[in-house]
């Protein structure tokens, strides 16, 4: 079980990052041009998740993101509903964990908060939609308007595991505290997959995201990636929904280069050399096409 959280240290550069944002002085050099989106005339689409939906870019990249300018940012959500021809609300947070989504209050990962902290991305800087409340607050009155929401996907418990290693004197490396973990992302997918169903009667594909590996090559990276991937995918199989396969359609391509999805070109690249945790546009792009297929778009 120590092997699956090896990547420790990759944990901690999220949270580094999302604080990082956080204090980092908006509005530095050039931004990307606004997101494209599909038009409404095929209905909605719904994005929920962390910062990997939201197309967060840390604040060492070059150019520097605009945290003040929230349509700067584009994720893999933006280019599938392109892709559909549908409008996309994003209602995603940098640093939101499978129960901050959920529970008002409850710590975070860095989007309303985080270990040891009051402060988060939302705190300060404007996500892609502007709600009050928790995300599937916003999730439910969003369904409620949009009666012809004809996809919903999800990426989300990353940072569940993230912040089980932040606040354990071991870094989470126990079975119990692995198996709370994979209990907790369970259990709450169960919630919100009721609250999306049973609650706002929405009867359209719901797509849960699995996650990357930071390396195809490091066993425990793979570990990580495949222990988290596998609690997702089976939770989300329980629920009723689709899984769409982010850890293979990082695989090919990185396995080109040695197993490294930053050789590749999927992760952003930083002045040094070294890549971000998350995703470049190519890396979205491939996300974007892993949902496509996994509805039969």
């Amino acid at each position: 079980m120590r092997s699956m959280l090896a990547s420790r240290r990759a944990s901690r550069l999220l949270a580094a990052v999302v604080v990082a944002a956080v204090v980092a002085a908006a509005g530095a050099g050039t931004t990307s041009a606004n997101p494209v989106n599909g038009s409404d005339k095929n209905g909605t689409y719904l994005a929920l998740g962390d910062s990997v939906a939201f197309g967060y870019v840390p604040p060492n990249a070059v150019p520097a993101p605009n945290y003040l300018d929230q349509h700067s940012f584009v994720g893999y959500p933006e280019l599938l509903a392109q892709q559909l021809d549908e409008r996309v609300s994003n209602a995603s947070c940098p640093g939101e964990t499978s129960t901050s989504m959920l529970v008002a209050g409850a710590v975070s990962n860095g989007c309303e908060n985080a270990p040891g902290s009051t402060v988060g991305y939302r705190t300060l800087y404007p996500l892609h939609v502007q709600y009050q409340g928790t995300q599937m607050a916003y999730a439910l009155q969003y369904l409620a308007a949009h009666k012809h929401t004809h996809l919903i996907t999800l990426d989300i418990g990353a940072n569940d595991a993230f912040v089980c290693q932040e606040t354990t004197a071991d870094g989470c490396t126990s079975s119990s505290e692995l198996l709370g973990v994979a209990g907790q992302i369970t259990g709450n997918l169960a919630t919100i997959f009721h609250q999306l169903r049973d609650v706002a009667g929405y009867q359209g594909p719901i797509v849960v995201l699995t996650y990357y590996s930071l390396s195809y090559s490091d066993p425990s990276q793979l570990a990580l990636s495949e222990f988290l991937d596998s609690v997702l995918a089976n939770a989300t199989l329980a629920d009723g929904g689709i899984v769409a396969d982010g850890f293979d359609a990082f695989l090919g391509p990185s396995l080109a280069f040695g197993g490294s999805p930053c050789a590749a070109g999927l992760l952003i690249k930083l002045p040094d050399g070294s890549c971000n945790i998350h995703p470049s546009p190519a890396g979205h792009e491939l996300l974007a096409a892993a949902i496509a297929k996994a509805i039969g778009a």
